[in-house]
């Protein structure tokens, strides 16, 4: 599972298949964006692609508006994407943009699980 922190990088990951949109857990959106809002999305898209925004990332996708709003929409209402802006936080951008969640003990193959034992044999060490 992956917690992303740009949407137009995350969702560029997506639409190239580096990501697959089943293993997100949530983007964490810099934006405040309504998908279904024609007027929301056009300004992102338009934004992103030509604008004061204007994002490398998007760079060569203006054939894949489509494609681009359906992964947005599909985040948005499987409730993978979190907007801090709609409650008046502005959260930095990172350098980074994709972290990775561990996997529950339950669900570990043997490697994992000593991984685990040895993060938490040296976390305990620091304390």
């Amino acid at each position: 599972m992956k917690i992303g922190l740009s949407l137009s990088r995350c969702m560029r990951d997506i639409l190239e298949e580096k990501v697959d949109i089943d293993d997100v857990l949530v983007i964490v959106a810099r934006t405040d964006v309504d998908p279904h809002d024609e007027s929301h999305w056009d300004g992102l898209w338009q934004g992103y692609l030509y604008g004061g925004m204007s994002n490398p990332e998007w760079a060569g996708l203006e054939d894949y508006e489509d494609a681009m709003r359906d992964i947005l929409i599909s985040l948005y209402e499987e409730g993978k994407l979190h907007q801090p802006r709609q409650f008046k936080a502005h959260p930095q951008r990172m350098p980074y943009y994709w972290l990775e969640c561990f996997v529950p003990p339950e669900e570990m193959n043997p490697a994992q699980q000593k991984a685990w034992d040895n993060y938490k044999l040296i976390t305990g060490l620091s304390q």
